[in-house]
């Protein structure tokens, strides 16, 4: 009986130790993660819970003028793995402390690089940026303070500050395109010789529109060492994209015939892409030789 007795002291002892170890907070933590583009976005921090109490105000949880956290319990962090935009400002690729200071009318929102600070210990000094941000009414009462992300493209996105009635959307923006050319140019330095890494850069570089001579090298690099239906159609595009309609046909029609017997499981999607763009190529010559047509028939018509 003793020996039962002391195992179950143990166990109550060992499950008193875990729960001592962890609590519930009033304002638990929690974190957001946001790719744009190629940039990853993390935020973490705590939220606070407004419980009847009024949030902004000059007697409220957090009043105008004070510089704030952002947050409870500790700093609120925002973290970028590339340069970007914030409200308008450039900001090197890093993690920063989530300062703001709330006024009725606009808020100053500042990254700190003391990413330790406290309400207590921050230093202007730190600060990396500051901006001025127009607060919005909320489309619905938050209970909870939140932090998040809205509106996402693949360079820019609004980083969302929200409790209560209140909503602060501030701008952040990335170099996307840029970033990734960049990338494209040394992964091609890198393998100079691999088709497929060619064919990537060159799409990328259509579909942007940019650099078209560039890419149409490419392309034809990457067919000259393995030649496939996906890099000759994609020289069929940038072709097109270039106002070579023309030729682009053959090659499109090429494409079209390579695609039927690669057994290549990617041709049964884009196939119908293919047979699309080829038509629609087709058409516009089609138009082009009418358009020209119809001008000499009204040359003529003058002339007599």
């Amino acid at each position: 009986m003793k020996k039962y007795y002391l195992a179950f002291i143990l166990v109550v002892g060992l499950l008193s130790t875990s729960l001592a170890q962890r609590t519930p907070q009033p304002s638990p933590a929690a974190s957001v993660m946001q790719t744009v583009g190629v940039t990853d976005f993390t935020v973490t921090y705590s939220r606070p819970s407004a419980k009847g109490r009024t949030v902004f105000g000059d007697s409220a949880v957090v009043s105008n003028g004070r510089t704030w956290r952002t947050g409870a319990n500790a700093a609120t962090t925002l973290e970028a793995s590339t340069d970007f935009m914030f409200g308008g400002k450039k900001v090197p690729a890093g993690k920063y402390a989530l300062f703001s200071i709330p006024q009725s009318g606009q808020w100053t929102v500042i990254l700190n690089k003391d990413t330790q600070a406290s309400e207590e210990s921050y230093k202007e000094s730190q600060d990396a940026v500051r901006v001025m941000v127009m607060p919005a009414s909320a489309s619905e009462f938050m209970e909870s303070f939140t932090i998040g992300f809205s509106d996402v493209t693949d360079s820019t996105a609004y980083l969302n500050i929200g409790w209560g009635t209140v909503n602060v959307p501030v701008p952040l923006a990335v170099m996307t395109t840029d970033i990734t050319m960049m990338a494209m140019d040394k992964a091609v330095m890198e393998k100079p010789e691999d088709p497929n890494t060619l064919q990537n850069a060159a799409s990328y570089m259509l579909s942007k529109g940019k650099n078209l001579s560039q890419a149409l090298a490419m392309a034809d690099k990457s067919i000259g060492l393995k030649e496939t239906f996906r890099n000759v159609w994609l020289k069929a595009q940038i072709l097109a994209k270039m106002g070579k309609v023309a030729e682009a046909i053959p090659l499109a029609q090429k494409a079209l015939a390579m695609g039927k017997t690669s057994g290549d499981s990617a041709f049964s999607f884009m196939g119908p892409q293919i047979e699309n763009g080829l038509k629609n190529m087709q058409a516009m010559v089609a138009a082009a030789a009418t358009n020209a047509a119809n001008m000499v028939k009204g040359a003529k018509g003058k002339k007599k």
